[in-house]
């Protein structure tokens, strides 16, 4: 009887273990890394990349998906974790100096047409607890349309060359970027 009982129960759990498993699936919001090597030097961000799933038109804005956060309207720009920026070198970001080493990296909404970049010298936090003393500094994004709309959200860190290269982020239909310059 109580053999009987035992696999009964193991079994529950076994059945249990399983469908909690399947119900979790893959993340909702993937974690994804970009790297570039400008200049012998890496630039890497790792993010987590959420989708707008059928919410174009509702993410940005105090009434939209961020805005619930609270830390808007800065953004963690991304999901999950901070976003992480990680320099092998100096470098200026669109007239920032940045010195090498790690990083998060927020975006300003307070102008839906222009975004602001947000290098912070916090890093390890949930990506909704900012603190605006741990700014290193702040620099204008340019913004552009996309061709299509951006289901997932991405980084883009294109080397333009030499010692300058181009950091994109790409959202529902939102595009910004900043100019990367190697030292």
């Amino acid at each position: 009887m109580l053999v009987k009982r035992l696999l009964i129960c193991t079994g529950l759990l076994v059945a249990a273990t399983l469908n909690l498993s399947a119900q979790q699936g893959p993340p909702k919001s993937p974690p994804a890394t970009e790297s570039v090597t400008i200049a012998g030097k890496i630039i890497t961000i790792a993010y987590s990349s959420p989708g707008v799933k059928g919410r174009a038109g509702h993410i940005f804005g105090k009434d939209g998906l961020i805005g619930h956060d609270p830390s808007y309207p800065v953004w963690r720009a991304g999901a999950n974790s901070a976003t992480k920026l990680h320099t092998e070198t100096d470098l200026t970001l669109g007239g920032l100096a940045v010195p090498k080493g790690d990083y998060t990296l927020y975006v300003d909404l307070s102008d839906p047409d222009g975004w602001v970049l947000i290098v912070n010298k916090q890093t390890g936090q949930w990506g909704t607890i900012y603190d605006k003393a741990q700014d290193l500094g702040r620099v204008k994004m340019s913004m552009s349309k996309p061709l299509a709309l951006v289901e997932n959200l991405k980084y883009a860190i294109t080397d333009l060359g030499g010692t300058t290269g181009k950091l994109t982020l790409e959202w529902e239909n939102h595009s910004a970027s900043v100019l990367i310059a190697v030292h």
